[in-house]
C-alpha cells in the first residue's frame, strides 16, 4: 500500500496512478488518511459490480470476457 500527502498526489499524479494498479494509494491530509485511490478494477471488485459487454467491447485493453446467462428476461406481453 502506497501513501502520499495531498502535496505528492497532486505534484505526482502518474505516480499515483501507477501504484493504484499494485494496491490502494491513501493520500492524507496534515498527515491523516483522507481518501483512497483505486482502480476501476479493484473498485469494481470491492462494489461487487458487473462489467456490461459494452464497456468491455469499448476497451480494447479489457481482460477476456466472461459471459453469463441471463436469467431475467422479459416476457412478451400477453395481448390475448
Amino acid at each position: 500500500m502506497t501513501t502520499l500527502s495531498s502535496r505528492q498526489f497532486n505534484q505526482q499524479v502518474n505516480l499515483a496512478k501507477k501504484a493504484a494498479e499494485d494496491g490502494p494509494v491513501i493520500i492524507t491530509d496534515r498527515g491523516t488518511p483522507a481518501h483512497v485511490l483505486l482502480s476501476f478494477a479493484a473498485y469494481q471488485r470491492l462494489t461487487g459490480q458487473r462489467q456490461k459487454i459494452a464497456d468491455l467491447l469499448a476497451m480494447p485493453e479489457a481482460p477476456d470476457l466472461e459471459l453469463v446467462p441471463l436469467l431475467d428476461l422479459p416476457r412478451p406481453a400477453d395481448l390475448s
